[in-house]
């Protein structure tokens, strides 16, 4: 439904991305995970129509976006990361507004309108001004919006932006719920681990380029084992320490030391013991998507 092929794009001489390339099966919920600047925007402002890229190819629905962007739009449904609704309007107005862009009208319009709040769970506030909703509620409407159309294809930006954790999950079920009652493929962008773990596979981004992909259980048994997190003053010197103590690989970073070991438990009493004063806190946990990052690219996600 998405295939990306050697997908590059440069500002003058920043590369922001670098050969890109895979693929969206029919009816995936796909993410591309990475801190900001990473590329992400980029790659969605190129798949949206809103970009050409330097140099590659990306076709969505069997159309490609530099050659008949005008193709693609009919395929695809937008949810951006700024919104794009007017808060002096009812949701049902702001419906209304954009089916008319699509050139909807009549019963078509109201039918699509009908399934689309339904869909999103606002039917009972289809006549509340969109100022007096909250933020989860408000990025539902945007992606009824995006879908009066009948899109065989959602891009949605950061759509989870500003919202809590329940409203996050909220919002993550309704997508749930577009994929499983009509078939849309869903590809996403978000630097939220949690939202990320919820996708069917997802690509890490990093610097432009693709440092990791698969499925978020295969992401994360990638690294294997426990993942062990040491607070000391000098850092490098434990981190230098372990590796010739132990032979162990580590990643420095913010003050900490990451450690990648099977049965995490005995290796924290044996480094205490092993340094004795120079470790001020330890930290246990089974790997998680931001360890896989951290990992390939030494950096945080956050």
């Amino acid at each position: 439904m998405i295939d990306v092929q050697n997908l590059t794009h440069r500002y003058g001489d920043r590369v922001a991305l670098n050969r890109i390339s895979f693929q969206v099966k029919p009816g995936e919920v796909f993410g591309l995970l990475g801190p900001n600047g990473g590329g992400k925007s980029t790659l969605f402002r190129i798949l949206s129509t809103m970009m050409a890229p330097t140099e590659g190819r990306a076709l969505l629905a069997g159309h490609d976006v530099m050659r008949e962007p005008a193709q693609v739009r009919r395929h695809v449904g937008v949810v951006f990361q700024t919104q794009s609704l007017d808060k002096a309007l009812t949701v049902e107005e702001n419906l209304r507004a954009q089916g008319h862009l699509h050139g909807l009208s009549g019963s078509v319009l109201r039918e699509r309108m009908a399934r689309a709040m339904e869909q999103l769970g606002l039917a009972d506030r289809r006549k509340d001004l969109v100022e007096t909703l909250s933020g989860g509620l408000r990025r539902r409407v945007e992606i009824a919006k995006a879908l009066l159309h009948k899109p065989q294809v959602l891009l949605m930006d950061e759509a989870s932006t500003g919202l809590d954790p329940a409203a996050r999950r909220d919002l993550s079920r309704h997508v749930e719920t577009l994929r499983a009652d009509d078939g849309v493929t869903i590809l996403l962008t978000t630097h939220v681990l949690e939202e990320a773990e919820r996708c069917d596979r997802l690509i890490l981004l990093h610097q432009g380029n693709i440092v990791a992909q698969g499925t978020p259980g295969e992401l994360r048994s990638s690294i294997g084992g426990d993942v062990v997190v040491l607070e000391a003053g000098d850092t490098a010197s434990l981190a230098g320490g372990i590796e010739q103590r132990f032979g162990l690989k580590s990643k420095v970073m913010e003050g900490q030391v990451r450690v990648e070991i099977q049965n995490g438990h005995r290796f924290i009493t044996e480094v205490v013991e092993a340094f004795p004063g120079a470790i001020e806190s330890v930290g246990l946990h089974k790997p998680t998507l931001e360890d896989v990052f951290v990992r390939e690219t030494g950096a945080s996600i956050e």
